[in-house]
């Protein structure tokens, strides 16, 4: 029991920089309302506040994965606590815009490292059995984060306090960044990189001494099978290594194209342009939020490890399918839109338990476990990569198209969701209660 304890604490420590990530980027929106005018910005300058961290997290994940290899998961995360608390103090304390983009930029390059290491790290330190809770603690902290920064806009807002907005998530990081000294490595990099002593004292703490043999024979194993490269020129050139990182790259992709960020940043407009008032918009969009992070913790501790990947997934996609469907019907409707209202609420909650019970944490599960240990952090790296660039593209887009009309934007996520599901289900095999080690035997050594 108290083994179990230190487990939880561990994974509650590296997946903090979760919860880091969703506070910053979700409290920009409340932020900006009071910064734009003090700062005398643009809209277009404030546009370049807020994609300013997208793009560092692009440039930052494409990085995280050799560094992840060369250095080793702990040092990444201390590495990006300490890029948090830098991007923060400076947004809190920007004393122009020019500082502010910067501090973005820097933040940004943040929450790529963490997005990249943090579910690659957790992967590689649970036990088979229960690493998809594990490692779905790293989006309950992002829900708990996205939750945390709609309550602090609020109750902010009247005091005009945006740099207080900001500045609150440095708490978090620090604790994370002190909490990353405890850490210990995981033992599969140690193994890679000639470190079997160290590997052996992590698993005894862990595991128990018992498995510790077992375990270790496995990691050995695959390291001997695998080849010395680990660049991203090992993946393209090796077929199945190029699969599944395609496989991988089609997950973060699908995961932005669904809908989400149309949903977690745009809801407010949407139910604002059918007639309910401001204050109803935002408090929806906090239930919004509650309701994600209630369902992402049913996935990790109900769902990950009992039912598995796969069928979430699927069943996710359809249902996140049919709640735009009906959403886009419902919004074509322009002449009765305020009396259908609340229909427009129950598409929209029933699309955040849809993706919290599978595409939200999910995801970060799947693409922490299925690349081989030689080329995870690069990867991975590449997979976020992807899936930021997506979420970049949608958070261009959807604003211009929604002044075109929402109802056909949303048929369209309906009909991205229906994708998602086929992807899934042709192909994606199951890696519940799998090894990592079994897991790279049998998708890409063929065994």
């Amino acid at each position: 029991m108290r083994r179990f304890g230190v487990e939880r604490i561990v994974y509650a420590i590296g997946a903090l920089g979760g919860g880091v990530r969703g506070y910053e980027l979700g409290v920009v929106a409340a932020a900006l309302l009071f910064a734009a005018p003090d700062l005398h910005m643009s809209p277009a300058i404030t546009g370049t506040v807020v994609s300013a961290a997208l793009f560092g997290s692009l440039v930052a994940a494409l990085a995280a994965g050799a560094l992840a290899d060369a250095l080793g998961r702990q040092k990444v995360i201390a590495l990006a606590a300490i890029v948090f608390s830098l991007g923060i103090l400076g947004a809190a304390l920007s004393p122009n815009v020019k500082v502010l983009i910067l501090s973005r930029l820097v933040l940004g390059a943040a929450v790529g490292l963490a997005t990249v290491i943090i579910p690659i790290y957790i992967s590689e330190m649970a036990p088979a059995r229960t690493r998809g809770a594990s490692t779905g603690l790293f989006q309950v902290m992002i829900y708990g984060g996205v939750l945390a920064s709609s309550i602090a806009g609020i109750a902010l807002a009247p005091f005009s306090a945006w740099r207080w907005m900001f500045g609150i998530g440095l708490l978090p990081a620090l604790i994370m960044f002190v909490g990353a000294y405890f850490l210990p490595e995981s033992p599969r990099w140690l193994v890679r990189h000639g470190q079997e002593a160290k590997a052996r004292m992590v698993l005894a703490r862990f595991r128990g001494v018992a498995s510790v043999d077992l375990e270790l024979e496995g990691i050995r194993d695959i390291i001997a099978k695998e080849r010395s490269q680990i660049g991203l020129g090992a993946i393209l050139r090796f077929p199945k290594l190029r699969k599944w990182l395609i496989v991988g790259s089609g997950l973060g992709i699908l995961q932005q194209l669904v809908g989400i960020n149309a949903v977690t940043y745009y809801a407010p407009t949407v139910l604002k342009g059918i007639g309910f008032s401001v204050e109803e918009s935002i408090l929806a969009n906090v239930g919004f939020s509650a309701l994600g992070l209630v369902m992402t913790v049913v996935m990790a501790q109900f769902i990950a490890d009992k039912v598995g990947r796969r069928i979430p997934l699927m069943l996710g996609a359809i249902g996140m399918s049919i709640s735009m469907a009906a959403l886009g019907i419902v919004l074509t409707k322009a002449h009765d839109q305020m009396r259908l209202g609340f229909i427009v609420v129950a598409c929209l909650a029933l699309f955040q338990i849809c993706f919290a019970l599978s595409w939200g944490g999910m995801i970060w599960i799947v693409l922490g476990e299925m690349f081989p240990l030689s080329v995870r952090g690069t990867a991975m790296g590449v997979a976020v990569f992807m899936a930021e660039a997506t979420s970049v593209l949608v958070g261009f887009i959807f604003p211009v198209m929604l002044t075109h009309g929402s109802a056909w934007i949303f048929q369209s996520f309906a009909g991205m969701g229906l994708i998602a599901f086929l992807w899934v289900a042709f192909m994606l095999p199951e890696t519940k209660h799998l090894s990592l080690e079994d897991i790279e035997l049998q998708l890409l050594l063929g065994q």
